[in-house]
């Protein structure tokens, strides 16, 4: 016998898809089947019973090879490394829940961490922005049921967040837009042509790193003033033309990725982007969102939101709340020498950080809290597998509208396995055994 798990959310990308199924067997210990997941969440739900999953924390030997340790011996060797390093690093908190992120918070202050999650890399310049000059933005519900104006900037959701276009921004019929994506128009500006560009309207093939260019042409061309013949790379009359489309729009929601945040002029990009959203509101209604990446990195910029006034590169050093990225960001840490010990949880630094500070955690004490054998735990001294959030242990995780949601429980984690919050809670525990000796 088998049963179904119905409304089950996907904790793989931002959009937190909630309209999943999972058929699980009648004991709840096994994973049969994944309905109505994206190619990328099915496989997230599958890894949970892979064979040859780990389920024992392991120390990494002078050898290289790997020896297996119990959880009690993974938690001495965390609480030590934290509590005797002067400046440790404790980065991630991604891919877990809000529930971890305030145990880990906590930690992070007793032992004076400085805090960081992926925001470093990805969308930490629009967090800049939004500070500078705040966001109109919206909910992926009204985008739904009221956008008819999709205008996707240097990101690409059909491939890194796969069911966004069918569930909220092109294909789905709404409360207002009814026809589904016969009544909406696509604007995609990236210089690639990618999927998303070949099923968009238009596609305005802006030259490398010359967005913040093109984004001024957009708030000259709403005015109707001149405009040289070619900006960015892009003729005079298609940006005039696909001005005028998004201003004949009721509702323009603006979705911009890594393609923005991460080229040439960074916060600035964004600032101008918000600026276009502003301009666009003495014409029509108009939102501006990211496209988050990690299905909870949204999650952690809130709970360091209320606990910090911060939402990314935290340093609690001082034993106060300081932010100033280029300063407090990990790779800026990592390259200058200044942290002597990494903890990573819900992420993979060993991928996506460049080389240089890679080696920086290998060369320091380090521990690495990942269900899966990643790049990162490849690097770290001590790995820790835990249950997978949103498959074996529910939890708050934010979508990237900032729409808290519960993620559910589905199935049984390997027998003696911890969760993120079990394990930070005895980590937390000791250390302040360790501090009060």
């Amino acid at each position: 016998m088998t049963r179904t798990v119905t409304d089950v959310i996907c904790p793989f990308c931002g959009t937190l898809c909630d309209d999943l199924e999972v058929v699980v067997s009648d004991d709840g210990k096994e994973l049969l089947e994944v309905y109505n997941a994206c190619a990328i969440g099915a496989e997230k739900f599958l890894h949970s019973q892979a064979k040859d999953r780990i389920t024992r924390p392991r120390m990494r030997q002078e050898d290289g090879s790997w020896k297996e340790i119990s959880y009690d011996e993974a938690i001495e060797y965390t609480a030590r490394m934290l509590t005797d390093a002067k400046k440790p690093l404790m980065y991630g908190w991604s891919s877990t829940n809000c529930e971890a992120q305030a145990v880990g918070s906590e930690i992070g202050e007793v032992v004076g961490a400085v805090m960081d999650n992926t925001a470093t890399v990805c969308h930490g310049t629009s967090l800049i922005a939004v500070q500078d000059i705040g966001i109109p933005s919206c909910t992926l519900g009204e985008v739904k049921n009221r956008a008819d104006r999709i205008l996707f900037w240097g990101c690409n959701p059909a491939h890194a967040h796969p069911r966004h276009m069918s569930r909220y921004s092109i294909f789905p019929r709404g409360f207002f837009t009814g026809k589904g994506h016969t009544g909406r128009k696509v604007i995609v500006v990236d210089p690639r042509p990618t999927d998303t560009a070949s099923v968009a309207d238009v596609h305005l093939q802006v030259e490398q790193g010359r967005d913040y260019e093109l984004l001024n042409a957009f708030r000259v061309a709403f005015k109707g003033e001149q405009l040289p013949d070619v900006v960015a790379g892009i003729p005079k009359e298609k940006i005039y033309e696909a001005a005028e489309t998004l201003k004949s729009g009721r509702f323009v929601i603006i979705f911009f990725g890594m393609g923005v945040t991460q080229s040439l002029g960074k916060n600035h990009n964004i600032d101008e982007a918000i600026a276009v959203t502003r301009d666009l509101n003495e014409y029509t209604k108009a939102a501006i969102m990211p496209m988050r990446g990690h299905y909870n990195v949204t999650g952690s910029g809130q709970v360091w939101g209320w606990l910090f006034g911060f939402p990314y590169a935290v340093d609690l050093s001082r034993g106060f709340a300081r932010y100033n990225p280029g300063e407090t960001t990990s790779n800026d840490l990592l390259r200058r020498d200044e942290v002597d010990a990494v903890f990573v949880l819900g992420s993979d630094p060993g991928a996506h950080f460049p080389f240089s500070s890679v080696k920086k955690i290998y060369d320091r004490p380090s521990v690495a809290i990942d269900p899966h054998e990643t790049p990162t735990t490849e690097v770290c001294k001590v790995h820790v597998p835990v249950a997978f959030v949103g498959v074996e242990v529910g939890g708050c995780a934010y979508r990237m509208d900032n729409v808290p949601i519960e993620t559910r429980k589905v199935v049984e984690p390997p027998e003696g396995m911890m969760t993120d919050e079990e394990f930070l809670k005895h980590v937390l525990a000791r250390v302040k055994e360790i501090q009060g000796e």
